[in-house]
């Protein structure tokens, strides 16, 4: 029974010449292909055969007048503080605790006008008096109700005595152990 294979002279280039009579001198199997595929037989169109070159499309990235470098270099963007003044900040506190106050209106029935229930305005207060007024409706912490401690992993640690090492009674012997 013969062996059926692909003939390698059909799929692969093969040496001409001098390297020709310098592979068949030095190679152990003759038969054996380069390796190397032809180009038009298994690559149509072959590489780097086309003639027109790929140019990038435009984006607005490409437009230097809508990129400008200071929004392109990230090195730089630091991060933007933001500032809250003690009288916002008393503004916000008062109508927090405001908003807890109220009571959630039942939904109108159809046909009937909805009530927007809109915030007033609120004079600026003292950033000391916002915290008492707050502090005064509704006692946060108490003995009961402690404020929250850092989370710990491990116990605290409490020396205790344990047994000394054995040892010749009558020497002097300083050392305690502890656990």
């Amino acid at each position: 029974m013969a062996a059926k294979f692909a003939d390698h002279t059909l799929y692969h280039l093969s040496p001409r010449g001098f390297w020709k009579k310098f592979r068949d001198a030095v190679v152990v199997n003759p038969e054996i292909s380069s390796g190397l595929p032809i180009q038009g037989v298994h690559r149509y169109p072959p590489p780097a055969s086309r003639p027109e070159k790929y140019a990038t499309p435009a984006t607005k990235a490409s437009d230097p007048a809508q990129n400008p470098y200071w929004k392109r270099d990230v090195r730089r963007a630091y991060p933007q503080l933001s500032v809250v003044t003690q009288s916002e900040l008393s503004t916000l506190l008062i109508e927090h605790h405001d908003a807890k106050q109220q009571v959630v209106a039942a939904p109108a029935a159809e046909g009937q006008e909805e009530k927007k229930d809109v915030p007033a305005p609120h004079e600026p207060v003292d950033l000391t008096a916002a915290i008492a007024t707050v502090a005064q409706a509704s006692k946060v912490f108490s003995e009961s109700k402690l404020p929250p401690s850092f989370p710990t992993s491990y116990k605290r640690w409490k020396a205790e005595l344990t047994e000394d090492p054995p040892h010749d009674p009558h020497s002097y012997f300083p050392m305690l152990l502890v656990k």
